[in-house]
Formats: C-alpha cells, sequence, structure tokens
C-alpha cells in the first residue's frame, strides 16, 4: 500500500511501471573449440595436459588493465564482457575502444551489464552499441525514471524485492580460451588510476578448461529473460559524435579505424602480453573449479529461499571454509558473517584452526552501512580468537606489488578465501548476507600451494604495512599498528572523521542485516 501511495505522489514523468514483456530471440552461445584461434593455440601448447587450468593472480591494478587491454588487442572471434559496474572513465574507454577496434576487425562483442549503476549513462550504452558486431544487454533493469538513480527507484517501488536483487559477477572472455575474473569491475579506481582513492582488487587470469565453464555461465546469463537488449529500454536518439567524455566509442577515421583520444590513460605493460610474444603462457596448472550462482537465483523472487539450493554457491563456499583443519584467511572489504558464520567459526576455533580475516576499517570503506552490520560482531569475533585487521584509508607504502597508490586513499574492494595454504577461492562474492541471499556471484577455487603463498603474502603484507590489528584490552576494543608503518591509534574508529562516526552511530538501529 505504500509503494502504491509513494507511486501516485512521484512526479508524473516517473510512473511506477514494469519491464516490457522479453521478445523473442535466437539462443545466443560461447564459440566452440577456441583452438581455432590464436589464442586457445597458445593454451593447448602451453597445458600440460587437455584437462588442467591455468592460472595466475592479477594483483596490481595496472597489470589487470594491461591484460584486459591484451586480450582485447588478440581475440579473433569473440569478447564476453559481464560487469556489475562500468564506470564512464579514463581506464574504462581506453579499454572499450580497444574492444570496439575488436569489433571493427570481425570480433563478436556481446556486453552484458547489471544495471543499477548506469543511471545518466543511456547516451554512452547506446552509442557503444552502433558497431553491428557489438551487442549490449543490460541485467535485471530499472523500466523507466533511467536519468537518476533516485527516479529509477521511485518508478520501480512496487517492484522492490526484484531490484535489490543484482548481478555482481564479473569476467572478461577472449575467444573463450583465455579471460580475467574476480573483484574488479571497470573503473579508474579499480585500475589504480584514480588520483583520489583506489580499490585494493584481485583477479585471475585463467585459460583452459575453466574459461569454457565461465562462457557457459555467461551464456545463461545472457540468454535469461532478463537480460534485455539496450535498445529495448532506452528510448531516445544518442548523439554520438559529441566529446569523446560522453561515449565510450571511439573517434573513427574514414576507414573505420579507431582514433587516439586525448582522455585515454596509458595502457601498462602487462605480464600476459609478455607471455604472447614469448608465446607461452607462464601460468599455474591445476584442476580449477567453477563457481557460479545462476539466474534463477534472482528470478525466484525470495532469494533467502534459495542459499543452499543448486541456483545459489553460498552453500559450497561454506563447505569450502568449514574444510579448514589448520588455518583460514579471509579477505573481504565487506564482512557481515552473521549468527551461521559465527557459529561457523566458532566450530573451527574449537579445532584450533586459526582463523585470519582482513577487510575495511570504517576510514576506509565505501559502504559506511555494511560496517554497521559488520561492527556488530567485531567483539564477539575477538573473544572467539580470530585474528581481525582492519584496513587503513592510506596503504604504507606509496608503491607495492598492489600497484602505485601514491597518496590516494584506499579501500579494500578484494575478495579471497585461502583454506590451508593449499586452496584458493577468488572471485566477487563477499562475506555477508547480501552476496548469500541476493546478489549473484562467481568465483574460482585454485587448489594450488603456490597460488596460495601468494594469496598470504599480499595478507601479510597489507596487514603489517597498512592495517590495524583489532584487539579487546581491559574490555575495550583497541587499534594497534603492525609495523612502524602503522602507529597504534588512540579512540575507536581510528581515520574516520567526526561526521562518519555520528552516521554510523544513526545508521545502527535501522541497518536490517539481510540487507547488507
Amino acid at each position: 500500500m505504500l509503494a502504491l501511495v509513494l507511486c501516485a505522489t512521484a512526479p508524473a514523468l516517473v510512473s511506477c511501471a514494469s519491464l516490457p514483456a522479453p521478445q523473442p530471440r535466437a539462443t545466443e552461445r560461447a564459440f566452440d573449440e577456441p583452438q581455432g584461434t590464436a589464442l586457445g593455440r597458445l593454451v593447448a601448447d602451453s597445458a600440460p595436459d587437455p584437462h588442467s587450468s591455468g592460472v595466475r593472480l592479477l594483483v596490481a591494478g595496472e597489470d589487470a588493465l594491461g591484460s584486459l587491454v591484451t586480450l582485447a588487442r588478440n581475440a579473433e572471434r569473440s569478447l564476453d564482457l559481464e560487469y556489475y559496474i562500468v564506470r564512464n572513465d579514463a581506464s574504462t574507454r581506453t579499454l572499450l575502444r580497444e574492444v570496439h577496434a575488436a569489433a571493427v576487425r570481425g570480433v563478436r562483442v556481446r556486453m552484458l551489464v547489471d544495471d543499477l549503476n548506469t543511471a545518466g549513462s543511456d547516451e554512452s550504452l547506446l552509442c557503444f552499441t552502433r558497431h553491428p558486431n557489438v551487442e549490449l544487454r543490460l541485467f535485471n533493469p530499472f523500466p523507466a525514471g533511467r536519468f537518476s538513480t533516485y527516479t529509477r527507484i521511485l518508478a520501480s517501488l512496487t517492484d522492490l524485492d526484484r531490484i535489490n536483487q543484482r548481478m555482481h559477477g564479473k569476467m572478461f572472455v577472449a575467444d573463450n580460451a583465455i579471460a580475467a575474473t574476480g573483484g574488479r569491475n571497470l573503473g579508474d579506481a579499480y585500475f589504480v588510476r584514480s588520483p583520489s582513492s583506489n580499490f585494493v582488487d584481485l583477479d585471475v587470469l585463467v585459460a583452459g578448461p575453466a574459461v569454457r565453464r565461465l562462457s557457459g555461465t555467461f551464456d545463461r546469463f545472457w540468454n535469461d529473460p532478463l537480460a534485455y537488449p539496450a535498445a529495448q529500454l532506452i528510448h531516445e536518439t544518442p548523439r554520438c559524435r559529441g566529446p569523446v567524455s560522453t561515449s565510450p566509442q571511439p573517434e573513427t577515421n574514414a576507414q573505420g579505424e579507431p582514433v587516439p583520444s586525448p582522455d585515454s590513460t596509458p595502457v601498462p605493460p602487462s605480464a600476459l602480453a609478455r607471455d604472447l610474444k614469448a608465446a607461452r603462457l607462464k601460468l599455474r596448472w591445476s584442476d580449477v573449479r567453477v563457481l557460479a550462482d545462476t539466474p534463477a537465483k534472482i528470478a525466484a523472487g525470495d532469494a533467502r529461499a534459495h542459499t543452499s539450493g543448486p541456483a545459489s554457491i553460498a552453500g559450497e563456499v561454506a563447505r569450502l571454509l568449514a574444510s579448514a583443519r589448520s588455518e583460514l584467511i579471509l579477505i573481504t572489504p565487506y564482512f557481515v558473517p552473521g549468527e551461521h558464520g559465527i557459529e561457523l567459526i566458532r566450530a573451527l576455533r574449537q579445532r584450533n584452526v586459526r582463523v585470519r580475516v582482513l577487510t575495511n576499517s570504517l576510514a576506509s570503506t565505501d559502504a559506511p552501512v555494511v560496517h554497521v552490520g559488520y561492527s556488530r560482531y567485531r567483539r564477539q569475533l575477538i573473544e572467539l580468537g580470530v585474528e581481525l585487521h582492519e584496513l587503513r584509508n592510506q596503504l604504507g607504502t606509496a608503491r607495492s606489488q598492489l600497484g602505485r597508490f601514491g597518496s590516494s586513499l584506499a579501500s579494500l574492494h578484494a575478495k579471497a578465501v585461502v583454506v590451508d595454504r593449499r586452496t584458493v577461492l577468488v572471485g566477487s562474492m563477499n562475506l555477508d548476507p547480501r552476496s548469500q541471499r541476493l546478489n549473484t556471484e562467481l568465483g574460482l577455487v585454485i587448489p594450488d600451494s603456490v597460488v596460495a603463498a601468494r594469496v598470504v603474502q599480499l595478507f601479510d603484507e597489507v596487514a603489517r604495512d597498512s592495517s590495524y590489528r583489532v584487539i579487546e584490552d581491559d574490555g575495550r576494543l583497541r587499534w594497534v599498528g603492525g609495523s612502524p608503518k602503522v602507529p597504534d591509534a588512540e579512540g575507536s574508529e581510528p581515520g574516520a572523521s567526526v561526521g562518519l562516526r555520528a552516521l554510523m552511530w544513526l545508521l545502527t538501529p535501522f541497518a536490517p542485516e539481510e540487507m547488507l
């Protein structure tokens, strides 16, 4: 009833609306036989056997961006992109110009974007699809009021359960042979190119059979009724010959070739580019497992009823965590364990399993409301013996394996799990109720002690040089530095402004855990 009242009082141009009926369309699939492309042949020549998948961590933002550009430049048949957020900034425009250039030379481009963060981008989205080899679909879209997030929500008040569930996975797949997946969206902050604030993030470059399984996941979402062609939702005529900043489509010359733009960012060198030049992929090869939610998790309406069913990977992730015998390392920007998570950790601690956690501090998080949920469990986690580390909003070193952060602010966005220093999970899933119950997620389980050691090293360096250890001392929480670069902090929530601490205090009674 409240939704109907709000709809009646909303501005006339933002009426409560429903999605248009899906139009009939042919089912599309990833191309078979990737070995028919140069990338596919390189994978086959590099793999120890046809059943193993190769992986390499993409830790530095510069290497991640360079790897995506390299994939776009070397694709011959197909590029499949699936992202939760696509920013209209220099890094994204640089990458999408390479994607568009691939389309110009005949590569089929399919781009699937969750519609939550596309407000105000309709014109640039349509411009990007003007080439016949490029198709863009918006997943779980807003039907009206598209020019701002506020008007979108007003137009969807009668459909809040649906729009509250989002497609959160990320992948970039070239020729169904090599892919990148993990935590990064597309944007300057994810590739450490923002002068003000950047993310500590993590992706995986993957080759071999696991890529075909990723492509299968992409196809399920691409062909789902909730994946709408952009033109079916956006009813405007784009002005695509304006400034480059309004469109990711590149300027072209008379031959249709992209012209360099002054607002692009330099493409950093990548290890993948060096591998391609040497005609050998330097990857770690093992039986990599793909974990992927299905669109049914959203289509079901009440995802909470499906957290242990076939549509959700939450049960598999919980079983992986519970399998730890000596040590469990959790890296997650948003950590709201809930009662089930607390019980899982209690059971691990009773078996003397060491549990170490790296998450955001209030000062470094980009989601203060989620920090409210985390703070409810902080003392209980410490009492259970969990080693709890919170990232500072500035890294202890301006240059590290994470990239060149300089003096910019830092926020944790990487999502990884290490079990007994032998098995690694890297993906899009946060350890919070939203990832478990509402969003669709994606991840790779990598049974490799060398890869695990690299993630442990990343954890140790960030925990030591750029984080506080949170402990309980005489009944009070204390934030302790791990090195001279991180001095002990006085008071609570170090680095957070008075206004931010006040906001957290105000939000605490009103933040429902199941929505965080």
